[in-house]
């Protein structure tokens, strides 16, 4: 898959997100680049979908199969995106504390470092649902990446739809992500105008 090799802090600055919404605690003390000229509606919300791809990291054919799944779905076709795109595994690895960064957390799962409700899984792309138990496997629980994650992330805050056993090495998925449950400043229905066109 095509990726850009931009550093991540360039590509933060010029779709006007903050790193630590990809999980680096670096901050982006410049402003994204402003020249005099006016940026189309279609500017704007090519935009919106650029950097909803790069924080999820889905290439354009993965993030095209999302939105027409989201569109075939119940409910607003935006929040059904963004839904679809926090049900990933690599993101909920990386939200339930097991990985530093979406990146990593994709690493890991293609490594085969988890098991869904059992089974080892190594698809970062698979798409878990309510009362899926993600695990890490048997075998990898001395691995040190994942030690000292769990050591850095003890304290930190996992979203209400997801339940991390406290010193246990695995997670539950209470419920579906709702839109408020997603902090990233995405303006989906842009991606919605975009592809209606």
């Amino acid at each position: 898959m095509a990726r850009s090799k931009d550093p991540i802090l360039k590509r933060c600055r010029s779709l006007g997100i903050e790193p630590g919404y990809l999980g680096y605690n670096k901050k982006s003390n410049k402003n994204p680049k402003k020249g005099n000229r006016k940026v189309s509606e279609y500017g704007i919300q090519l935009r919106e979908k650029q950097k909803t791809k790069f924080v999820y990291g889905v290439s354009e054919r993965q993030f095209r199969r999302y939105f027409d799944m989201a569109s075939k779905a119940r409910g607003k076709t935006g929040e059904r995106l963004l839904t679809l795109l926090e049900s990933r595994l690599d993101n909920v690895v990386y939200r339930l504390g097991f990985a530093t960064s979406r990146a990593q957390a994709r690493m890991l799962v293609t490594h085969a470092t988890f098991d869904v409700n059992g089974k080892k899984v190594n698809i970062p792309s698979y798409l878990v649902k309510a009362g899926d138990v993600i695990s890490v496997r048997e075998i990898k629980k001395d691995n040190g990446t994942i030690k000292l994650n769990q050591e850095l992330n003890e304290a930190a805050v996992i979203p209400t739809w997801l339940e991390r056993e406290k010193g246990k090495l695995s997670g539950k998925v209470v419920r579906e992500p709702e839109r408020e449950d997603i902090e990233i400043p995405i303006e989906e229905h842009l991606i919605v105008e975009l592809y209606s066109k």
